[in-house]
């Protein structure tokens, strides 16, 4: 014993010039003094109707190649395993046909316990719309036994996207329609650009279960889109993806509009967006005051990319070092 006591003092002492850090995480009050270390997971938690242990929300890919099938099953288990809430990516290949079906069909991995739900673009509901063929949303959800409907709103994208669509409709006009026609529980999503106070606002006020901020500093489906342009239209179109709104912005916004009207403070809010570590989801949950969950979803993919053990290790490093800001750190006025 003595001999390890002196062996980690020696090593110590050598670290101790590499440990020195010359920037300051201001957003925390650290009080050391105040708790022990935590013994217990976090007390689980209603959110969407549904039970989670943990307050982070995943954000899977689509289907329809063996790569991303693999993965949607990689983050099916995670969610099982540890109590997540999970969204589909985007199901429009599977509207109307059943032969990626399978990439989709999770359940049986995250269970009926945890929040799990189907994706639909603006334009594709348009279209259902106009072809009144609304009711395909509702097989949707029941083929892939999920608890209702993320709509993900993408202007930008769709415009910059060469083969992308065009809206003939203002999307919060096709969001109400939806919302008429289809008795279901409902998500509203950006993807990596935000939502302005207005478009919040009017999400606010209608029923809908849960905004999603796809907010700006992730994934930006715009940029994604100018990738794969020639240079001239990447040149000419770059200034749009650099608009847009934080996911810090997008909470203070949230919490001003619940302090005008009682019932807004119901409305649940998943802060996706720029959420780089535990410490940024922690942050956003604590400062929201209305339920919230956080989502990070390029990590997730990431690991789970590599398969089902990297993003298992990943996860239960992010669920313990969550747990340890939660009884060490305080947030700052």
């Amino acid at each position: 014993m003595e001999d390890n006591t002196s062996a980690r003092k020696a090593s110590h002492i050598d670290l101790a010039f590499k440990s020195q850090i010359s920037s300051l995480d201001q957003r925390f009050n650290y009080e050391p003094l105040m708790k022990p270390h935590p013994s217990e997971p976090l007390a689980p938690f209603s959110f969407l109707n549904k039970q989670m242990h943990f307050p982070l929300w995943i954000s899977s890919m689509t289907g329809g190649t063996e790569k991303a099938a693999e993965i949607n099953k990689n983050l099916g288990k995670a969610a099982g395993k540890y109590g997540l809430g999970m969204g589909l990516g985007s199901c429009r290949i599977i509207l109307d046909s059943d032969t990626y079906l399978p990439d989709f069909q999770l359940r049986k991995y995250i269970t009926d316990d945890y929040p799990f739900y189907s994706n639909l673009g603006i334009a594709q509901l348009e279209e259902l719309i106009e072809a009144n063929k609304l009711s395909l949303v509702d097989e949707l959800i029941k083929r892939t036994e999920t608890d209702g409907l993320i709509i993900h709103v993408n202007p930008f994208q769709e415009w910059l996207q060469p083969e992308g669509d065009r809206f003939k409709q203002a999307p919060i006009d096709t969001i109400k329609r939806v919302i008429d026609a289809i008795d279901t529980s409902i998500i509203v999503k950006e993807v990596g650009q935000g939502f302005g106070p207005k478009s919040l606002k009017e999400l606010f006020d209608l029923n809908i279960d849960a905004i999603d901020f796809g907010a700006h500093g992730g994934t930006n489906f715009s940029v994604l889109e100018l990738l794969r342009a020639d240079e001239q239209r990447r040149k000419q179109y770059e200034p749009l993806t650099i608009i847009g709104h934080s996911a810090e912005e997008m909470v203070d916004t949230c919490n001003e509009l619940s302090a005008t009207n009682p019932a807004f403070q119901s409305k649940q809010i998943i802060i996706s967006g720029g959420v780089k570590t535990f410490l940024d989801g922690y942050y956003l949950n604590k400062k929201s005051s209305n339920p919230s969950v956080y989502a990070q979803a390029s990590a997730l993919l990431k690991h789970a990319a590599t398969g089902f053990d990297a993003l298992d290790a990943f996860l239960e490093k992010e669920i313990h070092g969550y747990t340890l800001a939660n009884q060490y750190l305080d947030l700052r006025k």
